[in-house]
This record gives structure tokens, sequence and C-alpha cells, in this order.
């Protein structure tokens, strides 16, 4: 294999996106004081690139444009060129993306971003082709063009990038704005958000809106709250389709669990390959609440398969998890993942062939360029009648088919995998794990939990605070308000799922910490970066949920939680002010807000706090926790162990050689339960509609 012909500063980076550009012919520099003084020092405009390592159209652009030696002397003629890991430096990321969809009204990666060497914005877009096509301009195009406009109409292109500034500034603030005729945070205004968001419901395919579909899984989150507070089935109904729909569509990996990022249809057919650890924390935990809801075991298994696949394939030696896995694998999307029929048949023998195809929708011409993405366009009782079997003679061929499948699919060519750990996306799936094993009684999953928080603080939490990224043996770059929220909020959980003290004084520490780094005293909420991050061109605030829950709305509800285990006020009025600065915005755009609308119905309560005084392994509290987290309570905080562990505790003795639980509600409490059967008394029926 010949060496290499060019190697730049990427080089020396840990992002596996970053390394992918390291041979570029274009001289890259990563995001950094040398790249910003030799803009300054040359006069040069920065060329931005953002995107990150399971990007489909990041590795299309790279090939088409950033390997090519006649682009690459362009750019390094006449810009300075920096490359970032959207997923390392998410404070770039939300700084100019918001610009791009500011100047362009849409937004994606790859993000490529002109700026003037004082790394203001003045012209951007996301994906440029090699060749004008389909209205788009050609990336060569669009460089001399800029070029040409900084050395030309350099006046202008100021005063632009200076308006832009200004724009970005405004848009960055975050929050709803007027306080004064916002709307009370109360039951009602739920209520509103929830048909609302209901009112985009798809009926036929489930989910909202239409083509692309994302999984919405903090939207079913909390739908499932609106559900149980309202008593409304059709809320429910909603969240069971939506659900029953992605399971069976082409978006969830039949063979192998988990799931990909989204749907490029309305029917959650054809997706776009790669798989991100955040979607699978959510999605996951989604599966979980809705089988705790329903009692339906397809949603156990669902959310089983996707935390069994994240074990087996997304867990480091260490016990981080990886961010994620690529679309394509040798160049092609989705090719580790599609099926010739031919060579379906072959493995499997032509009966089976059959029936798997029936099940599976296996066709001779495919569904997705000739070939066939698994999916399951109808209940196996309808496929066994069109195959003409019975449903136990299909679903053993299925099974067989699937495993073989499987095995064969294991010796193609893989995807790439990001290795990164990053922190924020950790402390996601920490919780998930984690309530999982408390739910399903998983040891395995309560042991992934705790290796994991064992490792993120060991790693990544240190005198320096927070880090964002761990690869390579290197912790790396300060860690941004999601990274302490969801770790806080993983904690948290797990304290709930082991009884063991220490995560919730850790837990407790960590807030302290993100209280006093990030929040703003004068405005309320917290910022995007801590006070002693490197000074951009704004400090921005986030609270809109997007593909992630914003830190704002996991602080929300992670110290609502926090503050009640423990007993400290304090916490409480930090989520308060959050709510009230967005009261506004939640009332006109709810779906926006799924994380944090979830959070104000865990402040509005009732919120059951549940001790249980006694050993968490000994036989009558198990059966007690048995009890608790085989419901669906989603306000609730449990405590389980000796007096004084946590305030819950606090002169709450048990009986000698036996477990007592106390439940109250704000300021009342029940007669203390002496069985697993007196405290299901005590939680009183579940939900009925």
């Amino acid at each position: 294999m010949s060496e290499p012909r060019h190697t730049n500063a990427l080089i020396h980076e840990t992002s596996p996106y970053l390394l992918q550009h390291a041979h570029n012919p274009v001289d890259w520099y990563p995001w950094g004081p040398e790249a910003l003084r030799k803009a300054k020092e040359a006069d040069k405009p920065i060329l931005l690139s953002i995107g990150y390592s399971a990007c489909h159209w990041c590795h299309v652009m790279a090939r088409e444009s950033f390997e090519d030696e006649e682009t690459a002397r362009v750019m390094n003629s006449c810009f300075v060129n920096i490359k970032v890991d959207r997923e390392e430096r998410p404070d770039l990321d939300a700084i100019y993306m918001t610009a791009v969809q500011l100047m362009t009204g849409r937004g994606g990666w790859p993000m490529t971003v002109f700026l003037t060497p004082d790394q203001k914005p003045f012209f951007c877009g996301t994906y440029f082709p090699k060749e004008d096509r389909h209205g788009l301009p050609s990336f060569r195009r669009v460089l001399a063009g800029v070029a040409n406009a900084y050395e030309e109409r350099r006046h202008k292109v100021l005063g632009d990038a200076d308006a832009v500034t200004a724009a970005l500034s405004a848009s960055l603030q975050g929050g709803g704005g007027e306080r004064g005729d916002a709307p009370a945070l109360d039951a009602a205004l739920l209520g509103r958000a929830a048909a609302a968001i209901a009112g985009g419901y798809d009926p036929v395919d489930g989910g909202f809106g239409g083509a692309p579909k994302f999984p919405p899984s903090m939207t079913l989150g909390f739908l499932m709250r609106a559900a149980v507070r309202e008593g409304n089935r059709n809320y429910l109904d909603i969240v069971s389709h939506t659900l029953a729909r992605m399971a069976a569509g082409g978006i969830c990996d039949q063979l192998g669990g988990g799931f990909h990022r989204y749907s490029v249809d309305a029917r959650w057919l054809v997706p776009h390959f790669e798989k991100m650890l955040y979607d699978n924390a959510l999605i996951a935990r989604a599966y979980l609440e809705a089988y705790l809801l329903t009692g339906d075991p397809f949603f156990q298994r669902t959310c089983e398969k996707t935390l069994d696949y994240v074990l087996r394939e997304m867990t480091s030696p260490e016990g981080g998890f990886y961010s994620s896995q690529d679309a394509d694998s040798e160049g092609e999307e989705g090719a580790f993942f599609v099926w010739m029929e031919g060579e379906i048949r072959s493995l499997l023998g032509e009966e089976d062939a059959r029936l798997f195809g029936v099940y599976h929708g296996v066709t001779p011409g495919g569904n997705f360029e000739g070939k066939n993405i698994l999916h399951v366009p109808r209940p196996a009782e309808d496929a066994a009648r069109e195959a003409g079997v019975t449903k136990e003679r299909l679903e053993e061929a299925v099974g067989r088919g699937r495993r073989l499948l499987f095995a064969a699919r294991q010796r193609r060519p893989r995807p790439g995998r990001d290795e990164k750990i990053l922190t924020a996306w950790n402390g996601l799936m920490l919780r998930t794990f984690a309530e999982a094993a408390a739910a399903l009684g998983r040891a395995d999953y309560r042991r992934a939990a705790e290796r994991n928080a064992r490792f993120l603080l060991s790693t990544l939490c240190g005198t320096g605070g927070v880090r964002r990224s761990y690869k390579d043996g290197r912790a790396r770059f300060n860690g941004c308000l999601e990274d302490y929220a969801c770790l806080v909020d993983g904690l948290v959980s797990l304290y709930e799922a082991t009884f063991d003290p220490a995560w919730i004084r850790e837990a407790a520490r960590l807030a302290g910490e993100m209280a006093d780094r990030f929040w703003d005293p004068v405005a309320g909420g917290f910022f995007f970066t801590a006070q002693d991050h490197e000074t951009l061109i704004h400090r921005p605030k986030e609270f809109w949920d997007n593909a992630t829950p914003s830190g704002n709305s996991v602080a929300a509800l992670a110290l609502l939680r926090l503050g009640t285990l423990m007993g400290e006020e304090r916490w409480r009025g930090y989520a308060e002010a959050i709510f009230e600065i967005n009261a506004g915005t939640i009332a006109r755009h709810p779906a926006a807000f799924g994380y944090l609308l979830g959070a104000l119905d865990f402040n509005l309560g009732p919120v059951r706090e549940i001790a249980v005084a006694g050993d968490p392994e000994e036989a009558s509290a198990r059966g007690m926790l048995r009890e608790i987290f085989g419901r669906y309570l989603p306000n609730k905080v449990v405590a389980c162990g000796a007096p004084g562990e946590v305030a819950l505790l606090e002169g709450r003795p048990g009986m000698p050689g036996a477990a007592t639980a106390w439940v109250c509600e704000g300021s009342t409490c029940l007669e203390p339960a002496a069985t697993a059967q007196e405290l299901g008394e005590r939680l009183g029926p579940p939900p009925r509609f």
C-alpha cells in the first residue's frame, strides 16, 4: 500500500472524523489558536467545515472536493481551512449552525461556513457538489465567489458579517422572551401542549409530520405522561402505534437490534443507515416506559434488543459507550444492512427463504437500490396466512433465518465505528441502562451502568472539571452544559438502581459545579459553555430539544430529582427559573420541548417520594423494589438503605429483619408498608384509560 501523498495538521487529533481528513491535500487545521492566529496574520477568511464521522454526505463531499488536488489548491491559496468534529465541539456547532439557519433557512451537515479572521460568519451552506447540479453551485464556484468578494468587496463582507453576528447573538439568547404575558406554568399548559403535539400525528404510519421522519422519543415520553395525567387513551394509542411502526420498519435493525438515525420516507422503511448512541439511549428508554405503561412484552423485547446491541457493539473494554456507527461500508451507503433475494435463498434454502421473505418484505426487485431492507410489513398472523402456514411454523423459520443472516452479516466488511466516548451521550445511555436494570431485573444492565459510571468519573471528571470527549487514552475539550447535566441525571438513576449512596454524592458534587460554572445569575438559565471557556463570538444558551434534549431540559429534571432525594430545595429554584424563561415559547412551539415538558410535568407533580428502609439486597426490600420499578411511575424518586444515607431516608427506621416502605406526596405520607403487597396498595392501581 502506497504512503499518503499529503499529511496535514489533523494527524495529531484523536477524532475519527478529523483523522479521516488528515491526508487530504487541503491544509486543514483543528480549531485552535494556531489557525485563528494564521487567519489574522495572513488576512485570509476562514473556511470552517463541520461534520461528524457517521455523516454520509460528509463522506461524499470529502471524496468529491477535499480529496481533489485542484479544489484543495484553491482552498489553500485563498482560505485558512479549519475542520471541526461537531460531536467534540458542540459549542462551535451550535453557534455556526444557527448562523447557517439564519442565512439560508435550513441546516445540516456537512456545514460549510466562511468567517472573517475574527470568527464572524458572512457566507455559508451545507453540502456543495463538485459540479453544478440540482440548483446547487459547485464547491469550486462557491470558493471563487467568496474569495473574490472578500478581496473586492471587503467593506460589504464585513458589514454582512457584523449584521449576521448581531442576529446570531439575538437568536442564541434562548428563552421565550416576554415573561409578563407568558402563560401560567400549570396543568392546563401541559394539556394544550399535548393536544397541539397530537395534532401533528400521522395516523397511518405513526410519528409526526411527513418525510423525513426522526424517532420522536422525547415527544412520546411526554405523551405517555399526558396520557396518565389526563386519562387520555388517544395519547397512549399515538405512542403505541408510533413505537410499533418504528420497530417494524427498516429504521430498526431487524437482525442486530438498535435503530438507525432517521427514515428518509414517511413509512420508517428506508433509513439513513448510521446508528447514533444518543438515539438508541432515548429510543430504548421510550420502549421501556411504554412497556411499563402497557405491559406489552413487544416493547420490552425491543428495548432489550436495542440495549443488547449497545453492549455487543458499542461498549469499550473500559466500560465507555462509543459514539456512532457509519452509514457506509466500502464506500456504499447501507451495504452492511441490505440483502439480495438470491443471497437470502442461498443461505436459508428455498422454503425458509420463502417464509422469511413473506415476513420481512423481501422481493426480487428489492426496496432500496435493487436490494432489500428487512422490515415487517404485516403482522405475523397475516404473513402466515399469506404464506399458507401456521404462525408457529412461520416464526420458527423467521427465527432461524435471522440467526443465519446475522452470522453471515458479521462476516461482511463492517461500517466504521466512531470510538470517541462523549460524556453527554454516555450520561443519556447510563440513565437508560440503570432504569432498564431496575425495571427488568437485568443484572448485566446494572453492571454495564456501574462500569460506565466508574469510567466516566475516573477518566472524564477531574480537578479541571468535566471533559467532553475521550479517545486513545486522552480526555479532551471542556465539558459543555449537556455533559454535566446528562451525567448528573444518569448518576441519579444509577443510585435508584443500586442504592449505593456514592453515586448520589457524586451527582450532587457535579450539580454544584454545574451551577457555579454555567448558571446565568442575571437572566437565569444555564449557558451552553462554562464561564472559563474560551471566548467565542457569542456565549449561547440552548433550551430547545433537538436530536438530543437541551442541556437546560436535562438539568431541570435532574435537579428536581436530585433535590427531592437530597432534601435540598435550592435545586428546584434553578428548574423553575428555566420553566419561567421558556413559558411563552413552550406555549407557542410545544413540539420543540418534549423533554422540558416532561420536566415540567414532574415539577407540577404529584411526585411520589418512596423511601424503603432496609438492605436493598434483602428479600423483603427486593420484593418492594420490584413492586416500585415494575410500574409506570415517571414522577417518583426512590431511596433505599439505612436511615440517614440520603435525606429521603432520615427518620424512617426499618423493622428488624424486614424492610419498611413509606410513600409520600408533598407533605402527606401514607401509613408505612411492611410488605410488597401493602406497598402496592399504597401506590394504587395502574393507570386506567
